[in-house]
């Protein structure tokens, strides 16, 4: 039979509420495979939250990610979140980097143009091995994730009497992947911390769990589509 649609009978997930997500990674599956259904549904590219299991397994959209929209550039959308598939409702937006003291900011915004938080780039050689990320949320400390060797730095680690051998050693270590850095292992867990709670776990870029529920999703999301470009 002709333009038979085997999905025919399985309508577009629906979105679910922003900040009720726990666990999500952006991406474009709806549906996925199973005994019954062959192939994945695809959907907009978004940000997914897992919802069911088994055959009624979905990943339900809670923000979108769009090339364009009829109201921004295609530089500004790329920077930005949406509540619907049409980018008629901004949820977030990352400002443009700046360089502040030798790292790069990212402020976040909410859909109206309000700062809620900031993204962090930390240079190597000043906090950690390699370069890492900070999501700072007002009102409480900053959050850091387990790639960041030391608040002193690998130079403290050589003044305090462990050589350069020792050095190079974390070092290469680190070059195997580390979230923080550009050339991350996606598979790689992270625990991300503030002030000693743990808020957060991740899986390279791709996957996230929320542990903290004051933790406000939208920062999450900007991080995540930030490193997902």
């Amino acid at each position: 039979m002709f333009g038979k649609n085997k999905h025919i009978d399985e309508p577009p997930v629906p979105a679910i509420p922003w900040a009720d997500v726990w666990e999500f990674s952006i991406g474009n599956e709806e549906r996925p495979a199973t005994g019954r259904r062959k192939d994945p549904v695809l959907g907009p590219r978004a940000v997914r939250s897992p919802q069911g299991g088994g055959e009624l397994r979905v990943f339900a959209p809670a923000a979108y990610v769009l090339s364009k929209t009829p109201a921004a550039s295609a530089a500004s959308a790329e920077r930005s979140l949406y509540e619907d598939a049409e980018g008629r409702n901004l949820l977030c937006s990352l400002d443009a980097a700046e360089t502040v003291e030798g790292e790069r900011h990212h402020v976040i915004n909410d859909g109206q143009g309000r700062p809620i938080g900031t993204i962090r780039r930390i240079a190597p050689l000043k906090h950690a091995l390699r370069s890492t990320w900070r999501i700072e949320q007002p009102g409480h400390a900053p959050i850091t994730n387990s790639a960041e060797w030391a608040q002193s730095g690998p130079k403290e680690i050589v003044q305090r009497g462990a050589g350069k051998f020792l050095l190079g050693a974390l070092q290469a270590v680190s070059d195997m992947g580390s979230e923080g850095g550009d050339q991350a292992s996606k598979s790689r867990a992270l625990e991300w911390k503030c002030d000693g709670e743990l808020v957060m776990t991740s899986e390279g870029h791709s996957r996230f769990l929320i542990r903290a529920a004051w933790l406000d999703r939208r920062l999450v999301f900007a991080y995540a589509l930030l490193r997902d470009r």
